[in-house]
């Protein structure tokens, strides 16, 4: 193997800053609006600096930068996006929402085991790797990104101790397969009065929530001082040491007292650092500390995302899309059984569409792009969005390891 280009992780660290801003930047310049109208701007903070490794710039497998991300920025931003979940609001916006986001989540820890179990009757040589390459290990990757976000995703690495190369094609698959998916629903969201008046949706609440959305924003929002922003940090980074120090301790304990737990990798550090952190920035959401969302304490958040996203592009080998196609059938199927039971659940208690769109997307885009698919029905409605998307981070880590069990046993 050649020797990559780039091999200082300042440097490296410097560029995918660059890449991020470069791409933030042209995706509100008014001359790239058609671009972006097609090419997500999530997509491209995954694929360029996937650029940088396939094309030998950066060893990815080398830089650290991916295990300082994962390991101090991901914590600390579970705490900042899991801050502002208000169970309150949520159950405000009704049951139909909640069940239609459990729905998608529901769907989604069954559609992969579903969609193994196809593949490896179609396909048995297909998923015959062994060790930490095996398909339902790289799959549970996507089940955390599909349930929660790219915190969620890394977190679904570490704890099921994931091979680099079955990472790189199951992070493409995530990519292509739940953007067509985003597509789908952005044209959903065109039609949705059509869509409501043929299924006889109860379109009365969506209203209510436009007018309520809206008055919040306009009491609560501020500019946040310098006082916010080093509270905010204080929170996050300081969480993200407690959650350190818990699985520092939790972890070994474990390991050694109860050996037969390791096969749940309830002896990972890591996964204690996941499942602390989150349990830290849920608990805090019903303490006035919550108050910092109103100085944008999920922006930092979501800083801290996609730094933590671009480290996981570095790590993706975009050749290997022709090497395993049958992987993308397999993405394929997952998420048409998440989609068939999202659209039959829909139909059967008559929720609008708006809440099935957003629903799905809240797990399976997360944050970055719930808010996008909510917006497509009205500005006002995409906090809605960032609303259950947080609920997905929530859960996520949960849902997701539950998911990789069952695959686990299903792989055999």
């Amino acid at each position: 193997m050649h020797e990559p280009l780039i091999t200082n992780d300042g440097i490296v660290m410097g560029l995918l800053a660059m890449i991020l801003g470069g791409i933030f930047y042209t995706s509100q310049h008014r001359s790239f609006a058609g671009f972006y109208k097609f090419v997500p701007a999530l997509l491209l903070c995954y694929f360029i600096p996937s650029l940088l490794n396939t094309w030998g710039i950066v060893d990815g497998d080398a830089s650290k930068v991916y295990y300082f991300a994962s390991r101090y920025l991901l914590p600390a931003c579970l705490v900042l996006l899991t801050l502002s979940l208000d169970m309150k609001s949520i159950i405000a916006l009704g049951p139909k929402a909640l069940i239609m986001f459990l729905v998608g989540t529901l769907g989604i820890m069954i559609g992969g085991p579903i969609a193994l179990l196809i593949i490896s009757a179609v396909a048995p040589e297909a998923i015959g790797n062994f060790g930490p390459d095996q398909v339902w290990r790289g799959m549970t990757t996507i089940a955390g990104s599909w349930i929660g976000g790219g915190a969620n995703q890394a977190a679904m690495k570490e704890t099921f101790q994931v091979g680099n190369e079955i990472f790189s094609a199951m992070v493409t698959v995530d990519i292509i397969v739940a953007n067509l998916w985003m597509a789908v629903l952005l044209l959903m969201a065109s039609n949705a009065k059509q869509i409501d008046a043929r299924t006889g949706a109860d379109v009365q609440s969506i209203e209510r929530i436009k007018v309520k959305v809206e008055a919040f924003e306009r009491e609560h929002a501020r500019i946040p001082s310098l006082n916010d922003l080093m509270l905010i940090i204080a929170v996050g980074i300081g969480a993200m040491g407690i959650a350190h120090w818990g699985a520092d301790y939790i972890a070994p304990y474990i390991g050694t007292n109860f050996p037969g737990l390791k096969d749940f990798s309830l002896d990972s550090k890591f996964f204690w650092l996941i499942v602390i952190a989150t349990i830290i920035g849920v608990s805090l959401s019903f303490t006035p500390a919550s108050k910092l969302e109103r100085a944008g304490a999920s922006k930092i958040g979501s800083v801290f995302v996609y730094i933590l996203v671009a480290t996981i592009g570095l790590h993706m080998d975009i050749t290997k899309i022709a090497d395993s196609p049958i992987f993308f059938v397999m993405g394929i199927i997952w998420m048409l059984v998440h989609a068939s039971l999202m659209l039959i659940v829909a139909w059967f208690i008559k929720a609008p569409v708006f809440y099935m769109a957003v629903g799905s997307q809240a797990n399976v885009g997360g944050a970055a792009s719930a808010p996008v698919v909510a917006a497509a029905f009205h500005p006002s409605l995409a906090p809605v969005g960032v609303l259950l998307a947080v609920l997905g981070y929530a859960v996520g880590t949960y849902g997701a390891y539950i998911c990789g069990l069952i695959m686990q046993g299903v792989a055999g």
